[in-house]
């Protein structure tokens, strides 16, 4: 059974950096695409950022672009983000998710009906 738990959230000023860790503590995500949400108070979950299961694809929201960068590490089932230039409005819950599809080969998704395993979440606050 996957099991994913995220890490690394925190309280930051404006400006500021943060990483975030997924580990799948299951071992079966690096033969999958592994994805980054966040939700804010009263909003819906958005997506963030996915990585290819290789790493040699990704693909992010346009409000985070140039701003994190997500990566991983097969070898320990890690997925990575990691949060630069941090705003105010990056103040959510962030859920790291893994793909449906084994070993996708085609878009990755940034819907979450095409994420079938979810961790419960870390919180990121960013104050102005």
């Amino acid at each position: 059974q996957v099991q994913l738990v995220e890490s690394g959230g925190g309280l930051v000023q404006a400006g500021g950096s943060l990483r975030l860790s997924c580990a799948d503590s299951a071992r079966t995500s690096s033969n999958y695409a592994m994805a980054w949400f966040r939700q804010a108070p009263g909003k819906e979950r958005e997506f963030v950022a996915v990585i290819s299961w290789g790493g040699d694809s990704t693909r992010y929201a346009d409000s985070v672009k140039g701003r994190f960068t997500i990566s991983r590490d097969n070898a320990k089932n890690t997925v990575y983000l990691q949060m630069d230039s941090l705003k105010p409005e990056d103040t959510a819950v962030y859920f790291c998710a893994r793909d449906i599809a084994y070993r996708r080969a085609y878009a990755l998704g940034s819907n979450t009906w095409q994420y079938d395993s979810w961790g419960q979440g870390t919180q990121v606050t960013v104050s102005s």
